[in-house]
Parts: structure tokens; sequence; C-alpha cells
């Protein structure tokens, strides 16, 4: 496995569980238990790429295409992003984006499958309406923009960040 793929394994072992969808509520793992698991196997074929897997991983991410997104965005230099954190728009309003910027008010949500039903097309128009009537930009990635290294997927992310205010270091 490459390292972003032992990254996405990483990223779903300590993910935050949510009881209402999982039957669950504590992750697989903690950060620290997969550190002594890979400290207990030295030597082993594939550690050190697992070590690199694991400063890569991060709490928060939902699905494996959310970790791929997370990663190019990351190696594209662009700003590190907050993952699935509850984000109040509005009195009352709270989403919870894939991927946020608040300091630029930029959301990212990636759109699977699970978005082309009729009743969640409904729900992520009101979803892309909250985040326009609390001055946020919501870029909608697909399956598509994930081709080619992501290159449209980072293109679409890095032009609405700059247009809320960030500029690149270096």
């Amino acid at each position: 496995m490459s390292i972003d793929e032992l990254t996405v394994v990483a990223d779903h072992l300590i993910r935050l569980a949510r009881l209402e969808f999982e039957g669950r509520s504590e992750a697989h793992a903690t950060w620290e238990e997969l550190a002594d698991m890979l400290d207990r196997h030295k030597g082993t074929p594939g550690i050190r790429k697992a070590r690199l897997a694991r400063e890569q991983a991060r709490i928060g991410a939902d699905s494996a295409p959310e970790t791929r997104l997370r990663l190019a965005l990351d190696r594209a230099g662009l700003p590190e992003a907050q993952l699935n954190v509850a984000t109040m728009l509005s009195s009352g309003v709270v989403r919870q984006p894939d991927l946020a910027y608040p300091e630029y008010r930029v959301a990212v949500e990636y759109e699977g499958e699970g978005h082309s039903g009729p009743a969640q097309i409904v729900r992520d128009i009101a979803r892309e309406e909250d985040f326009a009537l609390a001055c946020w930009v919501l870029v909608r990635i697909s399956r598509r923009h994930m081709e080619n290294d992501a290159k449209a997927a980072v293109r679409k992310v890095r032009a609405a960040l700059r247009a809320n205010g960030w500029h690149p270091t270096g």
C-alpha cells in the first residue's frame, strides 16, 4: 500500500465514531495506540511507510475520499483544514463541513454516491444556502475533481481561499 492509502486506514482507525450512524461512539484506536503498535513492530517490512502515514493521519475524516482530498490540498501548499468540526453559521444554524477554513470562511464538501438521491439533493441545497447566508463559500468536490492527482479539486479550493483573503507564503 502507498503511504496515502495507509493514511486512509490510519484516519479511519482514529476517526471519531458517531453513535447515530455506526452504533458505536469510540474510535477503533487512539493516536497513542497507533504509535505503540508501530513501536512494537520495529523492523517489520513497511513499518517506515506506516510511521509516515501516522504522521499524516488526522482525526476527523469521515471517509477515504475526504482523506485523499485533504492530502492533495496539503501537498498543494494550502492551509491545513479543520475536519468535520461543527461550525456556527448564524443563530441556531450549525453545519459540519468535511473540511473547513474558518479564518477564510471557506468550507469544502466531498460529495460521493450518497449525494445523488432526491432527498439528499434537497439537503445539500439547504446546506449550500446556509453557508451562503453566512457569507461562507462552499466548495463542492466530486469524484471527477479527484482525477489527475486531484488538480481540479485543488484549483477550486485554492480559488475560494484566495477570493476570501488567503495568500500563499514563500
